[in-house]
């Protein structure tokens, strides 16, 4: 299951900057625990889904698990040796634009040594420093 949108209004944009910080979606808002970036990134379709197979994995069918980034940025690539010119590359993968601050997953219906070892192993397959936060606060 790859994320990508439905349809957008342009097939290809722009790269755009990645410097800032995040002043949305930096709280937990549906779970008791999450997974907060730390650093400015891509996080591309695969890397979300490869993330969350391993979050469901170590959960074994308890808990609830929130993803709170969508890819909805397209990044395109040109084939291997294609000379220099003739246009822009067609699009090759979705990815999500992610600040610092940003909550990438939230989790509840488990137990905090469970969720702190199931994150720990999710931030394993993200290419970013990431953080466990709890709704008390760590």
């Amino acid at each position: 299951m790859v994320l990508m949108p439905k349809r957008v209004k342009f097939r290809k944009g722009q790269r755009g900057k990645r410097r800032g910080m995040s002043f949305r979606g930096c709280n937990l808002s549906f779970g008791e625990f999450g997974l907060k970036a730390l650093e400015n990134s891509w996080f591309s379709d695969r890397q979300i889904e490869a993330a969350r197979v391993t979050l469901m994995r170590q959960l074994k069918g308890g808990g609830k698990v929130w993803i709170r980034v969508f890819p909805d940025k397209p990044i395109t690539k040109k084939p291997a040796e294609t000379r220099m010119g003739k246009g822009k590359g067609d699009p090759s993968h979705w990815v999500c634009v992610v600040k610092r601050g940003k909550v990438l997953f939230e989790m509840s219906g488990v137990p905090l040594t469970i969720a702190k070892e199931s994150m720990r192993v999710a931030a394993h397959k993200i290419p970013f420093r990431t953080k466990f936060i709890t709704r008390t606060g760590t």
